[in-house]
């Protein structure tokens, strides 16, 4: 069954705590750690995500799911090596070469963290093939990253669905992850195409119940 890795980007501040808590009630999967850091996307989201983050580890036993949209990417996983979270992800388009790409996921797996590796929309499938044996998870960015709240790009179902084959063809055992406008209109298409896990972050915080709304998208 898909598992649900809940984004708290838009959660807000002072309803913070109580949100984290009726999601660990609801049963998310994940929580969904979205790192901007104001160079490589426009928004900067750096100094609340990591305090929300420290505030569920220590509240809560559910993993935590972090995506790096930094351009500093050394640095940020260094900072969150320490909360020891399920997944660290990075992004393709964020270091500048295959070598350092490789070099940057076996850190972050002799941390012990399962590494995920992510792409915009417009970077093409093939160009990762070859880093799929490396990492425990692949993120497709079905919108453009550093907003919250946008629609599903259609043509990114397409590149799940050859990835997934890709994948199965190959005989690798790497998890897809979709993250951007998934909602219950389209969260079946998207497990149809084969993607593993979703996040999910306005569709949920913004409904009234968290149990059911995760429960239909798992539908």
């Amino acid at each position: 069954m898909v598992e649900i890795s809940t984004s708290i980007l838009n959660v807000d501040e002072e309803e913070a705590m109580k949100t984290f808590y009726d999601l660990e009630i609801a049963k998310t999967d994940y929580y969904h750690i979205d790192v901007m850091d104001g160079k490589f996307v426009e928004k900067d989201t750096a100094c609340r995500m990591y305090s929300y983050a420290s505030s569920i580890k220590q509240m809560s036993n559910i993993p935590l799911d972090v995506h790096l949209m930094v351009k500093d990417v050394k640095e940020y996983i260094d900072q969150y090596i320490a909360l020891k979270p399920h997944f660290i992800t990075i992004h393709y388009e964020a270091l500048e070469d295959k070598k350092q790409l490789k070099d940057t996921l076996d850190y972050i797996k002799k941390n012990d963290i399962q590494c995920g590796l992510s792409i915009k929309p417009k970077t093409k499938i093939e160009n990762i093939y070859e880093l799929l044996p490396y990492i425990s998870l692949i993120l497709i960015m079905t919108v453009e990253p550093g907003k919250g709240g946008q629609k599903l790009i259609p043509d990114t179902i397409n590149k799940i669905r050859k990835l997934k084959e890709y994948i199965y063809q190959n005989n690798l055992e790497t998890y897809i992850e979709a993250d951007g406008g998934i909602n219950n209109c389209n969260s079946k298409e998207l497990q149809d195409a084969g993607v593993d896990i979703m996040v999910v972050g306005s569709y949920i915080i913004n409904s009234n119940d968290y149990k059911k709304t995760i429960k239909d998208l798992k539908k």
